[in-house]
C-alpha cells in the first residue's frame, strides 16, 4: 500500500495530530480552482469530522509560481482573507475582494528545499510509489532511479510533501491512516458527498 510522505514546514494555524483516519487538503495561494470550491468544501469536511479520531490538514504547496505562492502569503490569507495572483483576479471578476469565508481546519506549510537534502532517500521515496518496483529486474530499477534524479535536479525548488508524493497538482485531497497508508487520493474537482462518503467509510471499515 503507498505510503503518504507528509513534510511540515511551520504550523500556520492550529495544529495537526496523527489520528487513526487523517485527511489532508493540498493547496496553492494562487490557484483559483482551490478557492471556488475545494476550501469551502473542506471547511464543510472539517465541521463534519472533526472528531476524536479524525484529523483534517490543509496544507499550502508550491510546485510553481514561486514568487507567490509563498508561506508570507499564506499566513496574509489566514489573518485577512487576502488573496493574490491568479486567485486575486477570478475574485475580482466576481466582485469579491477579499476571502469571503473563513478558513475553519489547521493549516500548514509544506516543506520547500532549493535543493533535495537527501536524495538518496526522496528516489526511494518516488519508487515506491510503483507497487511493482520491488519486483524489477535492476537495470529497469537502476534507470528509473536515475530518472528520479535528474528529475529532482531539475526542479527549480522542491515541496516535499507535493515531490515525494507525485501529486498531480492542486488541489489535491488524501486521505491516509495512522501508519501513513493512503487509503484515498484524488486530484482535482470532486463533489463533497463522494469523498464525505469515503471518510465515512473509512471510519466504518477502522471500526473506530
Amino acid at each position: 500500500m503507498q505510503t503518504f510522505n507528509l513534510h511540515i514546514e511551520k504550523e500556520l494555524q492550529g495544529a495537526f495530530t496523527l489520528k487513526d483516519i487523517n485527511v489532508v487538503l493540498v493547496f496553492q495561494v494562487n490557484c483559483p480552482g482551490c478557492f471556488s470550491y475545494a476550501l469551502p468544501l473542506f471547511n464543510k469536511l472539517y465541521h463534519r469530522f472533526n472528531q476524536d479520531n479524525i484529523s483534517l490538514l490543509g496544507l499550502s504547496t508550491a510546485f510553481e509560481d514561486f514568487d507567490k505562492n509563498t508561506m508570507a502569503h499564506t499566513e496574509s490569507l489566514i489573518k485577512t482573507g487576502e488573496l493574490i495572483g491568479e486567485t486575486k483576479q477570478f475574485m475580482n471578476q466576481r466582485n469579491i475582494d477579499i476571502l469571503p469565508y473563513t478558513l475553519d481546519f489547521p493549516i500548514a506549510m509544506d516543506l520547500i528545499e532549493d535543493k533535495i537534502g537527501r536524495i538518496d532517500l526522496a528516489v526511494d521515496a518516488i519508487c515506491t510509489l510503483n507497487p511493482n518496483f520491488k519486483i524489477w529486474p535492476e537495470f529497469e530499477k537502476t534507470k528509473l532511479r536515475q530518472q528520479i534524479i535528474s528529475y529532482l535536479n531539475r526542479l527549480e525548488k522542491v515541496p516535499l510533501t507535493f515531490t515525494l508524493n507525485q501529486l498531480q497538482g492542486t488541489p489535491s485531497f488524501i486521505v491516509f491512516n495512522k501508519a501513513y497508508e493512503v487509503l484515498f487520493h484524488t486530484f482535482g474537482h470532486i463533489e463533497y458527498e463522494e469523498i464525505a462518503n469515503k471518510i465515512a467509510q473509512f471510519n466504518s471499515d477502522y471500526e473506530l
